[in-house]
C-alpha cells in the first residue's frame, strides 16, 4: 500500500528542499532526526521519486523534487489562509523564510538594513536573498520568491509595483589614489584611467560609454566582474574607475571602507529602483509587513 501524501509530510518537503539537509529540516520543524529521516522515507514513497539524493558529503534534490518545490510551497500557502491562526497576525510568532531577489548592485546596502530590522521584530524569520540572475516574473506568480527588487521592465497585469527610490551612477575610485584626492572628475580623467565595468552579463559596454561616443571621447575597459561590489574592492587596488550606485558608493564610504565617490560629469540616466510583488498577495499580512519592512530600509538615512 502507497503512502498518502499529508501537509505534515509535506512541510517536511519544503523543510528539506530549502535546507537540503535532513538533520537541519529537522531543527527547523522541532522533530528529532530520526522522525524527519523517516518522513524523507514516506515522501519518497508517496511521491515515487528520491526527492534528495547523495552527492558527495551532501544531498541533493532530483529533477522532479525541484519542479515539485513550487507547488508544495504554494499549497502550503493556501492551506494556511484556510486556517485560522491566533498568534497569524505577530510577526514574533512566525517561523518562516522568505525569498527576495534582490540586484547585486544593492544587496550590500539593502541587505544589511533590511535583515537587521526583521531579525529585530521577528527572531525565527529567516531571509533567503537571491541573486538577480533573471528578471522573470515566474518565481513571483508560483510562490518560490516572495519579493523583487531591482531595476526591470515595464509589468506584467499580475505583478505589482512601488519604486523605492532613485539612483545615479558614480564614479568610484580609491581614496589614496590621484583621483580620490582630486576635488572632482572630468571626462578627461574617465578617458584617461582604466575601468572595471561591473555587469552580471558580462557587458563592457554601457550608458557612459554611449554619452562619451556623442562627445567623440572612449574610455578602456580593462576588466569586467559580476557585481559592483567586486568592482569596488577592485578599485582599491589600483588606479582604477569603477561606475556604481550612488547609494551603495555613499553606503561604503560610510563604512569607512577607502573610497571616494565623484558626480560623473556628463547626463546619465537615473536608475528607479522598484519593490514587486505577484498580486495574489497583495493582502496577505505576511507579505504586506515584509513589504512596510523594504520601503523603510530603502529610505532609511545614510
Amino acid at each position: 500500500m502507497s503512502e498518502q501524501l499529508d501537509l505534515n509530510l509535506l512541510r517536511v518537503f519544503d523543510a528539506l528542499m530549502d535546507t537540503g539537509s535532513v538533520s537541519a529540516a529537522a531543527a527547523r520543524l522541532h522533530l528529532s532526526i530520526p522522525a524527519t529521516s523517516r518522513a524523507l522515507g514516506r515522501l519518497r514513497r508517496a511521491m515515487n521519486d528520491q526527492i534528495l539524493v547523495r552527492a558527495g558529503r551532501g544531498l541533493v534534490p532530483t529533477p522532479f523534487a525541484l519542479q515539485s518545490a513550487a507547488k508544495v510551497k504554494a499549497l502550503l500557502d493556501a492551506a494556511a489562509e484556510l486556517r485560522m491562526d491566533p498568534a497569524g497576525s505577530d510577526p514574533r510568532a512566525w517561523r518562516r523564510t522568505f525569498a527576495i531577489r534582490v540586484n547585486d548592485g544593492l544587496s550590500p546596502v539593502l541587505a544589511p538594513r533590511l535583515t537587521h530590522r526583521i531579525a529585530a521584530e521577528a527572531p525565527d524569520v529567516r531571509l533567503r536573498f537571491v541573486p538577480q540572475d533573471s528578471k522573470e516574473p515566474d518565481q513571483l506568480r508560483d510562490g518560490s520568491l516572495d519579493l523583487d527588487i531591482g531595476v526591470a521592465d515595464p509589468p506584467p497585469p499580475d505583478v505589482r509595483t512601488r519604486t523605492l527610490f532613485s539612483d545615479h551612477f558614480v564614479a568610484v575610485v580609491a581614496a589614496d589614489s590621484d583621483l580620490g584626492r582630486a576635488t572632482r572628475i572630468t571626462v578627461d580623467d574617465l578617458c584617461a584611467r582604466p575601468h572595471i565595468s561591473a555587469s552580471r552579463r558580462g557587458l563592457a559596454h554601457g550608458p557612459l560609454d554611449d554619452a562619451l561616443q556623442r562627445l567623440g571621447r572612449s574610455r578602456r575597459v580593462v576588466a569586467v566582474v559580476p557585481s559592483f561590489a567586486v568592482a569596488a574592492l577592485m578599485a582599491l587596488e589600483g588606479d582604477f574607475v569603477c561606475l556604481g550606485p550612488q547609494v551603495v558608493a555613499e553606503h561604503l564610504v560610510q563604512r569607512q571602507v577607502p573610497l571616494r565617490w565623484h558626480k560623473v560629469p556628463l547626463e546619465l540616466p537615473a536608475a528607479d529602483i522598484e519593490l514587486r510583488w505577484h498580486h495574489r498577495v497583495d493582502d496577505d499580512p505576511a507579505s504586506r509587513w515584509l513589504r512596510h519592512h523594504v520601503r523603510e530600509a530603502a529610505r532609511q538615512p545614510q
